[in-house]
């Protein structure tokens, strides 16, 4: 177990560059499994989920070669065994990108076994979209309720309409991956349209995929024979991009983001700048200044500002906690409503042992009335409890006044790579401890 120690209050400067996107590395390392041919995927983080998969597909017999950030698969033969083993159940059971094996394997093997994946405790996830859609394709469900375990096959995977019940982003995935190489045509409406879908689509589409409608909530897909391989390089991490423009804010410090990919953040920096905090795009740089201060918006009738998540393009739901931890600063009120998954504001006690004025309105909304630096926020010992929230925890230490703790940091380590020596070379003091 590891713990960051940080002394906070300082003011930060520099460049820091997002890493590649994790959400989007773990749809098109998935996505190898559709070729027999080499795939090559440039920008691929070096973090706990990404590495994970990586090491699942590898167990699986497939052919992995890494330089650097970029990585070569070759997935030949899948060894079938494997998947009804012990470790493959503890594999999985601790990496819910791992569901997104399943349309690739039954696209090209015609069969294929699940646990139930794991992943952040946020709320309930239901796969009910990944089942229905490759049902809809032709896929057979049986589960065994004492290992849970889903043994699936797919004799002949046939295209179909269908409307999804959800915008499910590894929901949509699946069934794209499962759709490219089935029989006809797959129309899906209200498909998931986050740039980690485009991606994906696009990646698809040079292995020889017919994709429509790419970017959009429906897509057409033409199956074809078979893929071949490709290379592909991942965008810069949105998340990332977002923590770190919230960083900046909290710790009244100016920043430049490299490489920001800022034609995908969609939102993004348009619900920072509800919260006052000033940014500049200087080509594909953000540059954010030194802030003392930052001033809530209004509605136009007066009423207090309302920030809440939404399926893409909404803002995402994974800077719902970083928007609430920068509001906590802020000259102002504001309205957090997480709409999307019931456990990801009760990290908000931490805050308020902090110092945080915040009321936890109920599992899903909560105000934040900003201290606008007045009171700044004290160290505390803490722990991480999802990817998400633990970084937004980070700012707050980084911002706080004294010393402070932040344990179960293996959560944070799943999601951003070397957080910790970045920082330090913006000037953080934080230091990695391990016990």
């Amino acid at each position: 177990m590891s713990s960051f120690e940080i002394t906070g209050g300082r003011r930060l400067q520099g460049e820091i560059t997002p890493q590649g996107a994790k959400n989007e590395a773990l749809q098109v390392i998935c996505a190898c499994l559709l070729t027999s041919e080499k795939v090559t995927i440039h920008n691929i983080p070096d973090i706990r989920d990404v590495s994970k998969l990586i090491e699942l597909l590898r167990t699986l017999g497939v052919g992995i070669s890494i330089s650097g950030s970029s990585v070569t698969f070759e997935a030949g033969e899948i060894n079938f065994d494997f998947l009804q083993t012990k470790e493959f159940r503890e594999k999985v059971g601790s990496l819910r990108g791992s569901i997104m094996i399943l349309g690739p394997m039954l696209a090209r093997y015609k069969k294929g076994f699940v646990y139930l994946p794991g992943g952040d405790k946020i709320g309930r996830r239901r796969l009910d979209t990944h089942f229905t859609g490759l049902g809809k394709l032709g896929a057979i469900f049986s589960y065994n309720p004492e290992e849970g375990l889903y043994s699936v096959v797919a004799p002949k995977l046939q295209g179909t309409y269908m409307l999804l019940d959800e915008a499910s982003v590894t929901g949509t995935a699946n069934i794209i991956m499962a759709a490219v190489l089935a029989k006809g045509t797959t129309t899906i409406f209200n498909a998931a349209c986050e740039p980690y879908i485009y991606q994906l689509c696009s990646m698809l589409s040079r292995m020889g995929a017919k994709i429509s409608g790419i970017g959009s909530n429906l897509l057409t897909i033409d199956g074809v024979e078979h893929l071949h391989g490709c290379e592909h390089t991942l965008l810069s991490d949105m998340i990332e991009v977002g923590s770190f423009i919230g960083l900046a804010a909290m710790t009244g410090s100016e920043i430049t983001i490299k490489d920001a990919g800022i034609q995908h953040l969609g939102l993004i920096p348009d619900v920072f700048r509800r919260l006052g905090i000033k940014m500049e795009f200087r080509d594909k740089d953000i540059f954010i200044p030194r802030q003392d201060h930052y001033e809530v918006e209004s509605f136009m009738d007066g009423s207090i500002m309302t920030i809440a998540d939404a399926p893409w393009p909404g803002f995402t739901p994974d800077l719902i906690s970083i928007v609430l931890v920068v509001a906590t600063q802020a000259r102002g009120s504001v309205l957090i409503h997480q709409k999307m998954f019931e456990s990801r504001l009760f990290f908000v006690d931490k805050l308020i042992d902090m110092g945080a004025k915040i009321i936890l309105c109920d599992p899903h909304r909560a105000t934040v009335i900003g201290l606008d630096h007045t009171y700044p926020m004290k160290g505390i010992r803490m722990s991480s409890p999802d990817i998400r929230a633990g970084v937004a925890l980070l700012i707050a230490a980084l911002s706080a006044q004294g010393r402070s703790i932040i344990d179960n940091i293996e959560q944070i380590d799943r999601g951003y790579q070397n957080i910790d020596v970045r920082l330090q070379n913006l000037g953080a003091d934080i230091k990695r401890i391990n016990s």
